[in-house]
């Protein structure tokens, strides 16, 4: 009798597991987590390749590029749709200084469209100190509103992938900016404030697409990042440009300098990454950013495949309940832009 039940057992799954198998049958459901975009840089552009090269083979660069201390990428967006790439040292790690704070950022608008975080208007002030003047204290306050696991996991997460191993590591936070000790340093490196060039570069790119979060949250973390306070490196070069919006995040301790950033005219949009590791530093980033603006004004327009977006981020959110979260944060309703050089 067993056996029969054992039997019939057997024939009942087997015939269970071929019809969820028939032509013309609903497929399993799918988790919001199935779908993962992750950007990627298509191959880098020949043309604005060996500009690149051109002009970090003359001073002040040609030192640092042999020394290798000088990581540099430039990302044409000029032409909607295509994504033209250039890069020198991009997946060198690097002490950052406070150039990670924009990880820190993302942690605390992830946490506000989990509803974990209500964005008030004193929450965005500490945002925009944090990011335009650099408030170290400020930094260390909303690492300990989030806290370092939320702030790593949001670096790891596929959607994003800013910290990756197999492209030797990407941003990274594990200490705080004063008043927090050391939490983690980052464990292929052992960098508290590290970063890539590759990394931040693309940071910029999905911030300026819409795809860090959410459209409308990518929007107000760029509002936030326009409006510069502290006029050096990048802001410095690009002073005497005219009719451009800056959107950046620069950092600097003793001897490591990075800065990163969109600019924007009416014709032309490119992100700039420079990271750099010397005590004769003076002037090498904002002469940089002075040839970067340069080669993109004066390149021609491209004529090239769309960028390499592997697939469309779910908008439904997963949290620690296991069901997708809808939450649509309302952050403010007006003009953003950066600072306006004359």
């Amino acid at each position: 009798m067993r056996r029969i039940l054992l039997l019939s057992c057997l024939v009942w799954l087997a015939a269970s597991v071929a019809a969820a198998n028939l032509p013309g049958q609903n497929p399993p459901a799918v988790s919001p987590t199935d779908s993962i975009a992750s950007f990627a840089f298509p191959p880098k552009d020949a043309a604005l390749q060996r500009a690149l090269e051109s002009v970090l083979a003359g001073a002040p660069f040609a030192r640092h590029v042999a020394r290798g201390q000088l990581s540099v990428v430039l990302v044409d967006l000029s032409t909607p749709g295509v994504i033209r790439f250039a890069g020198i040292d991009e997946d060198r790690m690097r002490y950052s200084a406070s150039l990670p704070k924009i990880a820190v950022m993302l942690a605390v608008f992830e946490q506000i469209d989990h509803g974990r975080l209500e964005y008030t208007p004193a929450l965005r002030e500490e945002l925009e100190g944090m990011i335009r003047r650099s408030e170290n204290r400020t930094a260390s306050d909303l690492i300990r509103l989030v806290g370092f696991d939320a702030i790593e996991s949001v670096l790891r997460d596929p959607h994003y992938d800013l910290y990756d191993p197999d492209r030797n590591g990407g941003l990274w936070v594990g200490k705080g900016y004063g008043g927090i000790g050391v939490w983690r340093r980052d464990p292929m490196h052992q960098i508290s404030h590290g970063a890539t060039a590759r990394q931040v570069a693309r940071f910029l790119v999905m911030l300026d697409q819409g795809l860090l979060i959410s459209p409308a949250a990518s929007a107000e973390m760029k509002r936030i990042m326009g409006h510069p306070e502290i006029e050096h490196k990048f802001v410095l070069g690009l002073r005497d440009r005219a009719g451009l919006m800056i959107f950046r995040k620069s950092g600097t301790y003793k001897r490591w300098h990075a800065d990163a950033a969109i600019v924007e005219y009416p014709d032309h949009k490119y992100i700039a990454v420079g990271l750099l590791e010397s005590t004769q530093w003076r002037g090498v980033l904002s002469t940089l950013i002075d040839r970067l603006d340069d080669i993109i004004i004066q390149s021609q327009a491209p004529t090239l495949a769309p960028p390499q977006i592997e697939s469309q981020r779910s908008r439904a959110r997963v949290g620690t309940s296991g069901m997708p979260h809808r939450v649509v944060p309302q952050y403010p309703v007006e003009p953003f832009g950066g600072r306006v050089c004359r």
